[in-house]
């Protein structure tokens, strides 16, 4: 580790309450560190100095961050950066790793891993290379603030000019082709064909010909030649999903591609030549698949060469009402109407959910409720009942399904264990027997015969639920 006494560490922020904790904390390890609001004054002072980390942040007035990292680069500086944002977004990050950031933190950050990063960086040099003054392909929005999406990010970015092979492992509807689309155009390859393929939407005895093609007479019904998804992907990407399900015998033929960057079309006496880089997805635990044979060890290998674990949405809370947001503006962009607005209540209500179906669930839900929801507002009425609201899609519902719905969404999203009708029905017996006995005065046969049963059973579940007579 650099000696403290010895090391220097510049801070570029537009936000004075940045610059005072990043000085203060700096201090407390015994850094020498410089603050600066804009980058025009930072620049001013590296005419006469240079500090050995600097830290700063992507949006300011005037040259922001990612514009100081170029001239810092034209002008050949390689000490390490840092930097910092509160716009923490896919594009972010990629622009920061592009231009060579040593690593990149979202605001807000916590001033002890700042500081471990300055630890980290200080012996480094920032790595060389020019960057490209192209304009950013557009990709479906990636949104999130959450530390679990942030790594994700951070990966993509890392990533940005690797051609490497990826696994992507998270339940359904977690946005694993929307990281792969991101994986491809902020790479070397962006240029070329992005390929997608699920792996279970094509019956198993046609997948071999959907991926590797094949020749006319191959077999019956073959009257043509056919070129496979990897010669359509070749010096581009090949977006596998749902890779778990796939057949060994294809597994076998997959594992060659990859390892020898050749195959033969069905029926085909000539070996392809193909470039593709291959990401691969699942929601299966691919290592348990491994062990019971039901995957190749070797091609796991081959696929699993960097990991990118994409969240479910209950493990990102903090994402929901950003993607509500977002998600009710594109379905009102898609309808032709003005976005509707969500009511406090109502975005608590869907923040608590469960969300089992994760983003593509709740895009769907933002569909519904701009359709559905009467006026510019989106009221706790609108919500669905089995979503925690009291919008059961039934006219006449009874006015106890809402609150037994909350009841159910609140103990799904608490992560208790115990199955819910096991803890449910017992009151619902026991607050209908009560209702009956009360009604009767007491009378059990006559409880009995409202409540639809017998006698014996009543006096049964009278001692099983303790109710009082």
């Amino acid at each position: 580790m650099m000696n403290a006494a010895k090391l220097k560490v510049w801070v570029v922020d537009d936000d004075a309450s940045v610059r005072w904790v990043l000085e203060k904390a700096l201090g407390n390890e015994g850094i020498e560190t410089r603050a600066f609001e804009t980058a025009d004054y930072f620049f001013a002072a590296l005419e006469h100095a240079t500090p050995d980390v600097l830290i700063t942040d992507v949006r300011m007035p005037g040259m922001d961050g990612l514009d100081a990292m170029r001239r810092l680069d034209e002008e050949g500086h390689t000490f390490p950066v840092i930097v910092i944002t509160a716009h923490a977004d896919l594009d972010s990050a990629v622009a920061a790793y592009r231009g060579g950031a040593f690593e990149y933190l979202p605001k807000p950050f916590d001033v002890d891993e700042a500081v471990a990063l300055v630890w980290r960086a200080a012996p480094l040099a920032r790595q060389t290379g020019k960057s490209a003054a192209v304009a950013e392909p557009q990709i479906p929005t990636m949104i999130g603030q959450a530390p679990a999406m942030q790594d994700v990010f951070r990966t993509i970015g890392r990533l940005a000019r690797s051609s490497m092979n990826v696994l992507i492992t998270g339940e359904s509807g977690t946005g694993k082709e929307l990281v792969a689309r991101a994986l491809h155009q902020h790479s070397p390859r962006s240029g070329e064909t992005f390929v997608a393929l699920n792996t279970t939407a094509i019956a198993s005895d046609l997948l071999e010909s959907e991926l590797f093609g094949h020749e006319r007479g191959a077999f019956t019904g073959a009257d043509r030649r056919r070129i496979g998804r990897f010669e359509q992907a070749d010096g581009g990407t090949l977006f596998l999903d749902e890779i778990g399900d796939m057949s060994v015998a294809l597994q076998t033929r997959l594992l060659r591609v990859l390892a020898e960057g050749e195959f033969y079309r069905i029926g085909g006496q000539a070996p392809i030549q193909v470039d593709v880089r291959v990401i691969a997805a699942t929601n299966q635990l691919l290592e348990q698949s491994v062990r019971d044979g039901r995957f190749r060890e070797d091609l796991y290998h081959r696929l699993n060469v960097i990991q990118i674990v994409t969240p479910p949405l209950r493990h990102r809370t903090e994402d929901i009402p950003l993607l509500l947001g977002h998600y009710l503006k594109e379905a009102a962009d898609e309808l032709g109407v003005e976005t509707k607005k969500l009511t406090p209540r109502a975005t608590e209500l869907l923040t608590a959910f469960y969300w089992p179906g994760n983003v593509r669930q709740l895009v769907n839900i933002c569909r519904r409720l701009m359709v559905i929801a009467p006026g510019t507002e989106i009221q706790a009425e609108d919500i669905p009942a089995e979503m925690g609201g009291q919008d059961t899609g039934r006219a006449g519902s009874p006015e106890w399904v809402p609150s037994l719905a909350r009841w159910a969404v609140q103990q799904l999203a608490s992560g208790k264990e115990a199955p819910l009708l096991e803890k449910a029905q017992p009151e619902f017996e026991r607050a209908l027997i009560q209702a009956a006995l009360a009604h009767v005065g007491g009378h059990r046969q006559e409880a009995a015969r409202l409540l639809g049963i017998g006698r014996n059973t009543l006096t049964r579940k009278i001692s099983e639920l303790a109710i009082e007579a």
